[in-house]
């Protein structure tokens, strides 16, 4: 579990970033996968979600997720409201509920956690690139500010995620990206003719573009074995027909 720097000395949240290490799962999804959308015995999901949830917090609910279709869609728990047992559609989760852990699945996409310490308002979000590209963070961000946050209090941990040495694309995804801002032309290099996209840095722009400064990078690339992060790209290219997911949360104790 990586803890970042920034969201650690705030005592009232707790959090982390999860790898695939600890839990009871076998074979591709080995051994902590969090996801119930892949094909891995539900049993071995459920327990590895318990672990997970005690390494957070054992006084906290169940782990909140969402049913992830990389849009730009969040939803808002407020302290009042009941939290449903059906998974919703969306990609990000905003609350200000104590004792509630949100959780953001990922393989290769960007975890994102955030913390205004003034509000007490938490969110996580899950960004790939369709749902950087539909400004999924931007969103967020105009929610929490509607909320009362403000810039100068929020924090914000970008978590392990693919690095763009290992994020190759084609000449129509960097098409896509330049006719919604020319300046994102930026965030792509080609090296042996292959064009690379820096997904974590376009993200990080999208942040400071709303003024916040308060960032933690935790420049940790997914797509590598030796981290020990699920990974899809990685899975695709070993042939295997499905691959575990990472799990990201965040808590106010």
């Amino acid at each position: 579990m990586i803890i970042s720097k920034k969201l650690k000395k705030f005592k009232n949240i707790s959090h982390g970033f999860f790898n695939r290490i600890g839990g009871k799962s076998k074979g591709i999804y080995k051994s902590l996968n969090c996801g119930p959308g892949s094909n891995d015995e539900n049993i071995n999901i459920i327990n590895n979600l318990k672990i997970v949830k005690k390494k957070i917090s054992k006084k906290s609910k169940n782990i909140f997720l969402l049913h992830q279709v990389h849009s730009s869609k969040f939803l808002f728990i407020d302290k009042n409201s009941k939290t449903k047992k059906k998974r919703i559609k969306a990609d990000a989760v905003i609350t200000n509920k104590k004792k509630l852990p949100i959780g953001i699945l990922t393989a290769d996409c960007v975890p994102i956690l955030v913390y205004d310490h003034k509000t007490n308002i938490i969110a996580a979000i899950h960004a790939g690139w369709k749902g950087a590209y539909k400004d999924i963070v931007v969103k967020v961000i105009n929610f929490m500010l509607k909320k009362g946050c403000n810039v100068k209090n929020i924090n914000v941990a970008i978590g392990p995620c693919i690095s763009q040495n290992n994020y190759n694309v084609k000449d129509d995804f960097l098409k896509k990206f330049v006719k919604k801002d020319k300046k994102n032309k930026i965030f792509f290099k080609k090296k042996r003719n292959v064009l690379y996209f820096n997904l974590p840095s376009f993200i990080k722009s999208q942040l400071k573009s709303k003024k916040i400064s308060n960032i933690d990078h935790i420049n940790i690339d997914t797509f590598n074995s030796k981290n020990n992060y699920f990974s899809a790209r990685r899975s695709s290219k070993l042939k295997h027909d499905d691959y575990g997911r990472n799990i990201s949360i965040i808590m106010i104790n």
